[in-house]
């Protein structure tokens, strides 16, 4: 957790003024704040003293313009003699605590029962490591606050839930050789963030498959791709290469990037064959 000049905690992000829906929770919840607060005759600048945060973090939480970090909600109802009812907003913040792009697609992720992802120069989102996603927002041009870095690496790393789920989806992965190449954020960052593709292409319901860098061409040279499927048969897909870049639904399109996924399936390395590839990096780092 980041800490302010004067010594006390963050208390959490800024709202984007353009999530309404995220404004509207955190509006709520800031009033229920300060509404226990000034039923408890607590003073804003001591109630930040007693939980570990400044009196402007205070302010600005209570306002609906900060998001509190789950910790802030215990506290604040340990504080307060609350009884577990402030602790139990946390289940509210959670819903817009991150980017309502990141959100919305970490629905879709949730719903899938099938995900099928071609990456191409940079570890697809749902594999990167902690550091290594924060490397890669730091990279980022125009740069991000450290805020939004922190914001964005939380956000990412939420929606690898999808790999704990019950019942699991079936998730496949083809990267290219070239994006396991580039050693991001460092020597020890990047062999944790190869310790980890490892690590999540022995799972069953997981299988995660390299194009080498032989290939001279294949179906995928005009960019990354993502489909998703649903149980009640319907299906989502993405490619930067094909119906300038826009999430397709229609059978017709999906078909599409149906076929140039299965070729690129076909083409690259068995999963067996990539895991002894990847392990193969990592003995030489």
């Amino acid at each position: 957790m980041s800490v302010d000049s004067d010594g006390t905690e963050d208390a959490g992000w800024d709202v984007d003024p353009e999530d309404e829906q995220g404004v509207a929770v955190l509006s709520a919840l800031g009033r229920q704040l300060k509404a226990w607060r000034e039923q408890a005759g607590i003073r804003a600048a001591d109630f930040g003293l007693a939980i570990g945060y400044g009196e402007d973090q205070v302010r600005k939480v209570e306002g609906g313009k900060r998001i509190p970090r789950p910790e802030y909600l215990d506290r604040a109802d340990e504080a307060l003699g609350a009884g577990g009812k402030i602790a139990a907003m946390k289940e509210d913040m959670e819903t817009v605590r991150y980017p309502k792009k990141v959100r919305d697609l970490a629905k879709l992720e949730r719903q899938a029962v099938e995900v099928g992802v071609y990456s191409t120069h940079v570890v697809h989102g749902l594999l990167q490591t902690p550091d290594h996603a924060r490397a890669l927002f730091e990279m980022r041009q125009p740069s991000y606050s450290q805020d939004q870095v922190e914001r964005y690496t939380a956000a990412r790393m939420a929606r690898q839930a999808i790999f704990s789920r019950t019942p699991a989806p079936a998730i496949s992965f083809v990267h290219e050789a070239s994006a396991l190449l580039r050693p991001i954020g460092g020597t020890m960052v990047w062999r944790q963030q190869l310790e980890r593709l490892v690590e999540v292409g022995q799972l069953r319901n997981v299988s995660l498959q390299v194009m080498p860098n032989s290939r001279e061409a294949h179906a995928g040279m005009d960019g990354a791709i993502e489909i998703l499927k649903f149980g009640d048969g319907k299906a989502l897909g993405r490619s930067e290469g094909a119906f300038n870049g826009r999430p397709v639904s229609d059978p017709r399109q999906l078909r599409v990037l149906e076929l140039r996924y299965g070729i690129i399936r076909a083409e690259a390395l068995t999963p067996r064959e990539s895991l002894d590839f990847i392990k193969e990096l990592l003995g030489e780092t």
